[in-house]
């Protein structure tokens, strides 16, 4: 059966991911080598649950965010806990075809900043260009949550500041963390065309 996610007391990431849909509680530009000597530290520090929405437009978009949010239980100190299923939508602040989106929670000893740093990471790896705003996306990966934190630096907002704003983030974190999402929320995004895949 489904149960919720102690986001502060979980055991040091070493499990293998969990199945699609699983319900959790969500509750976080330096040198490559500063990254890699920060991440030694963080097996000092208790596990905090992270949740990420993941989107794509380019290319194979199913393959590349199924492939992301493989890569996510590979990250330093990292576990996968959840992942939704796969959804279309139309883009939002974005332009090109639709894109495919998902919502995951990882069990992470990283640093909010140093989990970010991660994130774009992946998103160089799976080609991420910026040539200009809103422009069609290889990946993208946003961190929407980290554990109960709310940070607000020129580099990070936590919790997203446009997360109740988005279907392709409400539905699917709705799945995997559905006391996150207010029905109210849900509501307000109803009108936005969304579309679950698998």
């Amino acid at each position: 059966g489904r149960r919720g996610l102690a986001y502060a007391r979980q055991k040091a990431p070493a499990a293998p991911a969990q199945a699609v849909g699983r319900r959790w509680r969500c509750g976080a530009g330096r040198r490559r080598g500063t990254f890699r000597r920060r991440v030694s530290a963080a097996a000092a520090r208790a596990p905090v649950i992270a949740c990420v929405a993941l989107g794509a437009n380019l290319g194979d978009a199913a393959a590349v965010v199924a492939s992301a949010i493989d890569a996510l239980n590979r990250l330093p100190d990292t576990r996968l806990e959840a992942r939704s299923h796969l959804y279309r939508s139309a883009p939002v602040d974005a332009q090109g075809p639709d894109f495919i989106n998902a919502v995951a929670a990882v069990s992470t000893r990283l640093t909010a900043p140093d989990l970010l740093l991660a994130l774009q990471q992946l998103e160089q790896r799976a080609g991420r260009e910026r040539p200009y705003r809103n422009a069609p996306r290889t990946l993208d990966l946003d961190l929407l949550l980290y554990g109960d934190a709310r940070i607000d630096s020129p580099s990070l907002t936590v919790p997203h500041p446009r997360m109740m704003e988005r279907a392709f983030v409400l539905i699917p974190l709705a799945e995997i963390a559905p006391d996150l999402v207010p029905a109210a929320a849900l509501a307000a995004v109803a009108g936005q065309r969304i579309e679950r895949l698998s």
